[in-house]
């Protein structure tokens, strides 16, 4: 589906593509703008992912394709088995997808998961950047499709390592590789864009269906016309000892916290 996106409905340029290991555990983690953010990722890649997708896609003919094709469902409510699931994925020497922002926005990487630092720092897998660019331009709501035939632009980085630093707790190893995660991602948007002239949309805040503007600009969602305004990466975790929330990126924790502060969200 991704390649039939990226060169039959649309116009894909594809770059870096030669920075990609050939083999070994990888996980590409993309900037978010679009609904078609993962595919065209996934069309774009010379290796197979499995993306992380919320739950609420797989329903009919979509839930069959996303099935079939390897996707990993991720439950917002809480989903420990997802990442699990994507770790076995890369014990395996496998690709994983993840979109770290969470929700479609800006897509500049200026927020940013623990899920992929989770999964970089329990299987050893490299974190490749990816920049995704016209897939939503400005003038344009995130709940919209780009019109057919556009121009998109998809930019693999380097490969990014992160480990633990001896001593350190595992919560602080995480938000650490997470932070040094989303700068590489936001460093590696931003040097995409000047390489290929396609700007990020600057008007965020354009209103779509169940939402309206506030003054100053702010956008206000209507929950009840829009229950699934949270996009794919956006997952919450309970520990059992210690019910925390991660609403901003989710992970199981692989040590106990000996700080009784430390596991919650700052």
């Amino acid at each position: 589906m991704g390649r039939i996106l990226d060169h039959v409905l649309y116009r894909t340029t594809v770059a870096g593509r030669q920075k990609i290991p050939s083999a070994g555990p990888l996980i590409f983690a993309s900037n978010h703008l679009s609904y078609l953010d993962g595919p065209v990722m996934v069309g774009a890649s010379p290796r197979y992912m499995h993306v992380l997708v919320k739950q609420q896609m797989f329903r009919g003919f979509l839930g069959w394709v996303l099935r079939t094709s390897g996707q990993i469902p991720v439950d917002r409510g809480g989903d420990r088995r997802a990442l699990q699931n994507a770790k076995a994925v890369l014990d395996r020497g496998g690709c994983i997808g993840i979109l770290p922002e969470g929700s479609r926005g800006s897509g500049d990487a200026s927020s940013g998961s623990s899920g992929v630092a989770w999964l970089a720092l329990n299987s050893g897998a490299a974190v490749v950047p990816v920049a995704v660019l016209g897939t939503r331009i400005s003038g344009e709501h995130k709940d919209k499709l780009p019109p057919l035939g556009r121009r998109f632009h998809v930019v693999f980085g380097e490969p990014v390592m992160v480990s633990r630093a001896p001593g350190v707790s595992g919560r602080v190893s995480m938000d650490r590789a997470a932070e040094e995660i989303r700068l590489r991602l936001a460093s590696h948007v931003q040097a995409a864009i000047a390489a290929t002239g396609q700007p990020l949309p600057q008007d965020d805040s354009i209103p779509g269906p169940g939402r309206k503007v506030e003054p100053g600009g702010t956008v206000e969602q209507d929950q009840a016309s829009d229950p699934d305004s949270t996009d794919q990466q956006t997952v919450q975790y309970k520990t059992n000892q210690h019910p925390t929330e991660h609403t901003a990126g989710p992970y199981p924790t692989d040590q106990p916290s000996t700080d009784q502060h430390e596991g919650q969200q700052p």
